[in-house]
Parts: structure tokens; C-alpha cells; sequence
């Protein structure tokens, strides 16, 4: 009798972890910055997403607005998941994303994962050729000026040929340097310009030649 209450015993404690395997939920939090001006983002939106083992299919868990201290927290079911996808968005300002492997995350402390993001410049690149020929060629490269963006300009020289009165236009970060070398081929006509990119706006770099 005392060994089936002992067997008893053991099936019920096997079950009760056999049904709570995989049980718990985690914890995951952190700041959002504001490296422009040194801040919090306040009024942004973040949002948690899960992606599935073997799949490409991103499913919307939850999100929220940062307040005035930049925290955000989300608790989340455990759940056998490839990845989770933390995605920071703010109009004016460069969106984040950050991706979380679930390999990295534990259950028994937080999940501390800050984030930060810059505000949005741009500049204007006015080029014009004064007294044009058709064998006129500049080139130009960048120095400074923020490249990881699909709207940034490329760190790659550049060429410009014959009469140009033209503008371009490049996404930096915001009260940051953007800065260019050029020269005008078989001209002693070279040199370097530079320009503080305001926030939220536009600044011009102007080379006539």
C-alpha cells in the first residue's frame, strides 16, 4: 500500500512538470534615447513582434507609447520562438529595430535591451557649372555624413560632366557634420565643404565652379 501511495506520488509530481514545461513568461525592457538631444523619445511608438522556428512570418504580440522617462516594458508569454523583433518608430526620426534570438533571453530577470535613434537632417548639395563645356568633370566624395540609410548618400565617389545646375539630396543625422571633397579635373579648382545639418530641416552645401 505504501509503495502505490509512493508511485502515486511520483506520477502526480511527473505530471504537474510535465504540464508546466515550457510555463513561465518573459520579461523584456529597456530606455529609448533620443541621441540628437540627448533625451528620451518621448511619443514614440514601439512594438514587439515574434517569429516562428522555420518561418518568415512575423506575428504582432503588443505595443506602447514612451513616456516622458523613456522606459518601455513588455511581458511576454515563453513560447519556443526563432526570434522576437523590437521596432522603435517617430515621425522625423530614423526607426529602429532591434532583433532578440530566443537563445538569448532568461526567465528569472529582466531582458534589458536599450535603444536609442537620431533625428533627421538633410542637406542639399547645390552644384552649378558658371561657364560650362561639354568635357567638364567634377568629382566629389563624401567624408562625413551618416550612410545606413536607404535615403543616404553614398560613401562612393562621384562624377558630374558637362553644363550642371542641379541639386541632391541627402538624409543625415540631424546637428551633425556632413562634409565633402570634390575637385574639377584639369583644374586647380579643388577643395573641402562642410555643413552643420539642423534638425528637422534642411542645410545647403554650395559649390559653384
Amino acid at each position: 500500500m505504501e509503495r502505490l501511495s509512493y508511485t502515486i506520488s511520483f506520477a502526480l509530481v511527473f505530471l504537474l512538470f510535465a504540464c508546466n514545461k515550457g510555463a513561465g513568461e518573459f520579461s523584456i525592457t529597456g530606455t529609448v534615447n533620443d541621441d540628437t538631444f540627448h533625451t528620451s523619445l518621448v511619443g514614440a511608438e514601439i512594438a514587439i513582434y515574434k517569429v516562428p522556428l522555420a518561418s518568415n512570418s512575423e506575428q504582432f504580440i503588443s505595443s506602447q507609447t514612451i513616456g516622458s522617462d523613456g522606459k518601455y516594458h513588455f511581458t511576454i508569454p515563453r513560447e519556443r520562438m526563432e526570434k522576437y523583433i523590437l521596432r522603435v518608430s517617430k515621425n522625423l526620426y530614423f526607426p529602429i529595430e532591434k532583433t532578440i534570438y530566443f537563445s538569448e533571453l532568461k526567465l528569472k530577470e529582466d531582458n534589458i535591451f536599450d535603444l536609442e535613434t537620431w533625428a533627421q537632417s538633410w542637406v542639399e548639395l547645390k552644384f552649378i557649372n558658371q561657364n560650362p563645356l561639354s568635357m567638364d568633370h567634377l568629382q566629389y566624395i563624401k567624408q562625413a555624413g551618416y550612410a545606413s540609410c536607404a535615403e543616404c548618400c553614398p560613401i562612393t565617389e562621384q562624377n558630374l560632366y558637362g553644363a550642371i545646375d542641379t541639386s541632391i539630396y541627402c538624409l543625415n543625422k540631424g546637428n551633425t557634420i556632413y562634409s565633402l571633397l570634390y575637385w574639377v579635373l584639369n583644374t586647380p579648382n579643388q577643395g573641402y565643404l562642410e555643413a552643420n545639418t539642423t534638425a528637422f530641416d534642411t542645410t545647403q552645401i554650395y559649390l559653384s565652379y
